[in-house]
């Protein structure tokens, strides 16, 4: 333009302004097409993001059918065997089984886990402990009071607020008042955890063995050891190849169980119409009322065997990780629930015409054309069901672990593209002994049938009452709704669970037995570990004690670096005054080092570490709190150490640009933040503003050069200081600290300390093995405390 108007000027005519105004209309109108060609550019755009959205969305749904729905879709191998175990007396209790089958996967899979208890999830977690972690955050219900306020300013750490007169904050004060009602809600967390632990022993044996009982029906011959044997094997087998782990097998699951829901179904429209079509007035709940009207205890009973076609719904909350819930959701409403229906529908019609072919009713059901392809998958599907629900069971061992609730065990993790993928050697292997002394023991669906339904009838019930909480404390859903939910709930499932009693004797004491083991043994564990914290607690150090002993700390300062671990994420720790009283000496350069488990599904890198100064400078005294969500693996390849002396060199830097020199309190110091400090082109950090020396900010991790004006001498010369210690060796100080029962304390907390806790102890994971802490490097202090 400006080059047009030049020429103007140098021509001086009238022209040349009208060709001027012509070029400009010509340049607005080609900005314009350029403009329209852009938007259209971005509708398209978004048009093609839209659908590839849509497109994923249905690639995650397939996907799903093999992580999550594995194990309720196989439930029609022994449904209806289980809810008539003593044959049918009268032709119409078929139509009112199938009336409850119909119902019961409407009321609780459909309505009440896939469509509400599911959007319940902690950041796509499912499970009791996810539940719990959930209330965690919006309510001090924790029994080890470890929290921090700078745990809150995690982004992973999503919580609500409540109104001061709201009924959501009045629940939260009356769990918060007594310390019963925050026990009780972790002993309710901890039987929902071992009844799903028991289902990881049960959905194997059950499923296995349903599926390998076809092979009697082509092969009368055959006897029943036989079949128990060739399920033993299969069992092994899938317990040996765990440590392989899901991911390079887990593409074969979707198919494998979307060809199983689509041959079952087909399967089913072929009975329907070749054999009675009046099943489907089992779509009446009226026939539910005239099955309960004919009276008699076996049909109250027979809800245990009806209650198994919503098996695997713990399961599929408990493997929620991997996908959106919109997936999980299309994928039941979509294929899941029609296909059972049929399935279910198609049995009912056969039975109905062969009411003596109960006992085998899937099997004898199929076509003999396709007998064998069907007996192939439904072994396949059988052992796609097992891995889901051995997965779940890692899952929820380790979170349990996060929270303080298990024995520190091996985790591995097992996949590089998803987190949630890992194996747990020590539990893989009591799985499956426990699972093969169910199958050789019991040899029978209906036993094991009874014992599975007993453990899912608990977990739901413990879901439930959780969830009622979710609702009120999470959701701030009105009490009304909250108790239109629960009721209904409660009635259905307290419904299954009064027919369950009926079978305790029938199989139904196993996933008890399991589940108060297991119990005792997370209970004990909890204990211990909360003893040892209120020990530490009570018994901290003073900073006025620190300081009186002056900056060599009334020993000799040696070359070197000093860690040293504690549970505490403030104070410094009694073992800490048990080392410097017994020993003449101490490192140069001390940290204390807190490795806290918090109530979320994972920390992100840079948010790891928090790190404070103890003292003046001249003492060279830190703490860094590493924090880790239930979901982080700590593992070999991560170089702990490394990114504590990166997370510490930065605090140094940071630091020294704030003038900051000493910090006595609990609180964390200034330790690099986005909204502290602004990267400059020249890969400078300035700072822009900042509160105090006291503000609560952890770490964050940058590539970029830490400059400053000649404020970074001393800075520079601590960093300095510390490096010469680092190299001059590090060592990482560890505290044992025995508990033991008072003299005085009575019977059963002697045997659970000074027996059970003290066993556990003995056999669980060291803390060094866990941080991969080079043995050479390890200095053990021990200390006794009574409880």
């Amino acid at each position: 333009m400006a080059a047009r108007v030049e020429a103007a000027t140098m021509g001086g005519g009238e022209i040349d302004e009208e060709s001027d105004e012509r070029g400009s209309m010509w340049d607005l109108d080609q900005k314009l097409d350029q403009s329209m060609d852009e938007e259209a550019g971005r509708l398209r755009n978004m048009y093609k993001e839209k659908k590839f959205s849509a497109l994923l969305l249905l690639q995650l749904s397939f996907q799903s059918l093999g992580v999550v729905y594995g194990d309720l879709g196989t439930s029609p191998l022994y449904v209806f065997y289980n809810t008539f175990p003593h044959g049918i007396k009268d032709p119409e209790d078929i139509i009112g089984a199938l009336s409850l089958i119909i119902y019961s996967l409407t009321l609780i899979p459909l309505l009440k886990y896939v469509f509400v208890v599911c959007k319940a999830n902690d950041n796509g977690q499912g499970g009791t402990f996810a539940l719990y972690s959930l209330l965690c955050r919006h309510a001090k219900v924790k029994t080890i009071r470890n929290q921090h306020r700078t745990d809150e300013e995690l982004t992973t750490y999503s919580r609500s607020t409540f109104h001061e007169h709201s009924f959501a904050a009045k629940t939260k004060r009356w769990l918060e008042d007594r310390t019963s009602r925050k026990t009780a809600l972790l002993v309710l967390v901890l039987v929902g955890t071992c009844m799903v632990i028991g289902d990881g022993i049960l959905t194997p044996a059950i499923s296995v063995l349903s599926a390998a009982g076809g092979l009697r029906v082509n092969l009368p011959h055959i006897s029943n050891g036989v079949v128990v044997l060739v399920a033993v094997v299969i069992l092994v087998s899938l317990f040996s190849v765990q440590h392989y782990g899901t991911d390079r097998v887990g593409w074969l699951f979707a198919p494998i169980v979307f060809l199983w829901f689509l041959s079952i179904a087909s399967i089913g429209m072929y009975n329907i119409w070749k054999h009675d079509t009046s099943v489907l007035k089992a779509f009446s709940p009226v026939y539910i009322y005239r099955y309960f009207k004919r009276g008699g205890r076996d049909r109250w009973t027979s809800l245990g065997g009806i209650m198994l076609s919503i098996t695997g719904i713990e399961a599929l909350f408990a493997d929620l990780s991997h996908f959106p819930v919109s997936a999980v959701q299309i994928a039941f409403t979509a294929i899941v629930f029609p296909c059972l229906l049929l399935a279910y529908s198609g049995q009912a019609a056969y039975i109905r015409n062969h009411p003596d072919h109960v006992a085998d009713a899937f099997y004898r059901s199929i076509p003999g054309s396709v007998y064998w392809p069907m007996f192939i998958i439904a072994t396949a599907a059988a052992i796609v069901a097992s891995q889901a629900t051995i997965s779940a069971t890692f899952s929820l061992i380790k979170q349990a672990l996060a929270h303080g609730c298990f024995p520190r065990v091996k985790v591995v993790h097992t996949s590089r593209k998803f987190l949630g993928q890992i194996y747990v050697p020590d539990i893989n292997w009591i799985l499956m002994i426990l699972c093969i002394a169910v199958t050789a023991g019991f040899k029978n669906q209906s036993q094991i049938g009874n014992a599975y339904g007993t453990a899912v009838v608990i977990v739901m019930l413990v879901t439930t009452l959780l969830m009622t909480l979710i609702m009120i404390l999470v959701w701030r859903c009105h009490w009304v709704l909250v108790l239109v939910f629960t009721v209904l709930s409660l009635v259905v499932e307290c419904t299954y669970f009064s027919a369950m009693l009926f079978k305790v004797d029938q199989g139904g004491w196993v996933p008890l037995v399991i589940a108060a083991a297991f119990l005792l043994i997370m209970s004990v564990w909890h204990y211990g570990t909360l003893k040892r914290y209120e020990f530490e607690m009570h018994s901290r150090v003073s900073m006025a004690w620190i300081l009186g002993l002056g900056p060599s700390l009334g020993l000799v300062r040696v070359p070197g670096v000093g860690l040293v671990y504690t549970e505490l994420a403030s104070g410094v720790p009694h073992i800490f005054s048990h080392f410097i009283t017994n020993l003449p000496a101490i490192h140069s350069v001390v940290v204390f080092v807190c490795v806290k488990n918090l109530p979320v599904y994972t920390v992100p890198e840079e948010e790891r570490f928090l790190v404070k100064r103890i003292g003046p400078k001249n003492f060279h005294m830190f703490r860094c709190v590493a924090r880790y969500g239930y979901g982080d693996l700590h593992k070999k390849d991560d170089d702990f150490e490394k990114r504590l002396f990166e997370s510490l060199f930065l605090f140094v830097r940071l630091e020294s640009m704030m003038e900051g020199g000493c910090s006595d309190s609990d609180d964390y110091s200034i330790c690099g933040s986005q909204n502290h400090f602004k990267e400059k082109n020249d890969n400078v950090a300035t700072f822009d503003t900042f509160d105090s020396i006291e503000s609560i900010t952890p770490v964050k991790r940058v590539s970029h050069t830490v400059t400053a004006s000649s404020q970074m001498s001393g800075g520079v010369d601590e960093l300095e200081f510390i490096n010469r210690c680092r190299d001059a060796g590090v060592v990482h100080i560890m505290g044992n600290t025995v508990v033991r029962a008072r003299r005085q304390a009575r019977l059963y907390k002697k045997i659970a300390i000074d027996y059970v806790y003290a066993f556990l102890r003995k056999i669980c994971r060291e803390h060094s093995v866990i941080f991969n802490v080079p043995q050479e490097s390890l200095l053990n202090v021990g200390q006794i405390f009574y409880v």
